[in-house]
């Protein structure tokens, strides 16, 4: 049998199953979208909208319904939505928790496209059948997904293999979604409210490039290949081989690796496979790819992870890979360092070399924030801390100050809350932190390259901490001598912020608007009664429908103040 798909994808089986798509039906399609989505958020905002009153618990509870729309809604529209979103689920910087949360439950399988299409895609790379390239192949999909699906198959030569074929018109589809999104990308940037301290076409930029990539199958063999001879020193990490007779931008072939799912943990006991081992195998095989070859797996789903009977980790699927750069992982250094001395502007200093943070006038707030985080987690035992717990406070600090966490940064922090999300269904004593200890002193000590010695990780140690000091004394002189050019031609500027004085201007330009509609209130009811004595009584309704909205705005405003009052 094909691979079923949710009730709700099956509806719209025929935007999956054809090669040609519409322009002008994508077009009304998801302009509609967008449209019903800044609808409904300005709607969010409005008073009158709800039932009962616009408490907190009814705007949260109208968020997690929205988010929900959002998610089926991607879903219906497609490939390019559901790997958009499920991009869009790494952006917490951007977006409420809610939406978040839900768009990381994006699951992308869909109804197979028929074997035919098979047939006609292997001859279109390869210039012959199905029979000439393979002894057997079979014609009903493994598992099919929004970008391909996977057919089991059998080599001349007696090798077992799988067979992955892209999904037919897929690029056309790109071509056009991406050009659309391109367009909504710019009516963000350029909105009033969204646009500013957002970077939307970039976010597009990066978005378009993953999506290119993930549908270049010859890229992923590539990435197959180089994560491959990253793990030949690792008996227990086992990486599919490409066939690459049998490779095209939309076929791929690789070694078949059966295994067992890794989140199916009652199947793993009754292989009689440790857990825990598994568990604890899961986090240092990621952090060995962050740490020590910069080069990771970016969607380490359980989907894409198996176990073999020997307690070995298997990993499928590298259309989606991350690389971190050695000059990025020294700037990581320097931030690790500031959060081991809790020092909130040498943190934030960081952060806006390593790009993850914009510059801005009055770092006050940001650096308040900063610190609150340090002081509140570096209190606290380091294995008692939580991934997921880190994250979401980053997070929810992040959607409220200018932060822009990279792509590479959220990649990171989703496959780490994922995998100790795994490793506590493995394992429920599993702490990924504990796990992560002995890799974070290495890096603290050396940059993330294996000592040599212990004192020899010390002793950089120590001078970095050095260097970093004398090069801050030897600068000092000629910081002081540019302050006091600055103070001298007038370029100093002196940003004061006082509570009360702020709250008793807002208290005046209140009283002013009250003022105002208290005018118009009157204007309008002696213009209305003019006209009513003679006996205009047609005419006379319109200044007193005038007067009857400027005296409800006139009121409302008058609760407003006595509300605000109350709060001081």
């Amino acid at each position: 049998m094909p691979a079923q798909a949710p009730p709700k994808v099956e509806r719209y089986a025929y935007r999956w199953n054809q090669e040609n798509y519409s322009r002008l039906r994508r077009f009304i399609d998801i302009w509609l979208f967008v449209f019903r989505l800044t609808a409904s958020r300005w709607l969010m905002n409005k008073a009158w909208s709800y039932r009962g009153g616009m408490t907190e618990s009814n705007k949260a509870r109208r968020r997690r319904q929205q988010a929900i729309w959002i998610r089926t809604t991607l879903l219906e529209l497609g490939p390019t939505f559901i790997k958009a979103g499920q991009l869009f689920s790494t952006r917490s910087d951007l977006f409420p928790s809610e939406y978040v949360e839900e768009l990381s439950k994006l699951q992308d399988r869909v109804p197979a496209f028929k074997f035919d299409l098979v047939e006609r895609i292997i001859w279109q790379d390869f210039g012959r059948t199905i029979p000439d390239l393979f002894k057997s192949f079979d014609p009903i999909p493994l598992a099919a997904a929004s970008l391909g699906q996977v057919h089991k198959a059998q080599l001349h030569s007696g090798e077992e293999v799988v067979v992955k074929i892209q999904r037919p018109g897929l690029k056309k589809l790109f071509d056009i979604d991406l050009r659309i999104l391109k367009g909504i990308a710019h009516y963000f940037q350029n909105h009033p409210k969204w646009g500013p301290g957002r970077d939307w076409l970039g976010i597009y930029a990066e978005c378009s490039r993953i999506l290119y990539e993930e549908i270049d199958y010859l890229n992923e063999g590539k990435n197959a290949d180089l994560f491959r001879r990253n793990f030949r020193e690792v008996s227990w990490v086992d990486v599919p081989r490409v066939y690459w007779r049998y490779a095209s931008p939309q076929v791929l072939t690789l070694s078949y690796k059966p295994g067992i799912k890794i989140s199916h943990y009652e199947a793993l006991e009754a292989a009689g496979i440790d857990r825990k081992l598994v568990a604890r195998r899961g986090a240092e095989a990621y952090l060995r790819q962050l740490l020590h070859n910069g080069f990771f797996h970016a969607d380490p789903h359980p989907g894409n992870i198996a176990v073999n009977p020997q307690g070995g980790l298997i990993f499928y699927d590298f259309g989606m890979m991350g690389q971190i750069a050695t000059v990025t992982r020294e700037k990581l250094l320097n931030t690790f360092f500031g959060i081991a001395r809790k020092d909130a502007q040498q943190v934030m200093n960081a952060l806006v070399e390593l790009g993850a943070l914009a510059p801005a006038a009055d770092e006050g707030p940001i650096r308040r924030s900063i610190q609150y985080m340090l002081d509140n987690f570096m209190d606290q035992p380091f294995e008692s801390q939580s991934v997921a717990q880190i994250s979401d406070d980053l997070y929810e600090i992040a959607y409220s100050q200018p932060f822009r966490f990279p792509a590479t940064f959220t990649f990171v922090m989703r496959a780490f809350s994922t995998l100790e999300g795994v490793g506590k269904g493995l394992d429920p004593d599993f702490n990924f932190m504990e796990v992560a200890k002995p890799f974070a002193g290495e890096l603290m000590t050396n940059g993330g390259n294996s000592p040599n010695t212990e004192n020899s990780g010390l002793l950089d140690q120590l001078s970095r901490q050095a260097v970093q000091v004398s090069s801050s004394a030897l600068g000092l002189p000629s910081r002081l001598d540019d302050t006091l050019n600055k103070l001298e031609q007038g370029d100093v500027r002196l940003r004061v912020r006082s509570i009360e004085t702020d709250r008793v201007l807002r208290r005046l330009s209140s009283v002013n608007m009250g003022t105002n509609y208290a005018l118009l209130t009157g204007s309008f009811t002696i213009t209305g009664t003019i006209l009513l004595v003679n006996q205009l009584f047609w005419i006379a309704l319109i200044p007193g429908v005038l007067a009857l909205i400027s005296g409800i705005a006139f009121l409302r405003l008058l609760l407003k103040i006595d509300r605000y009052e109350r709060m001081f």
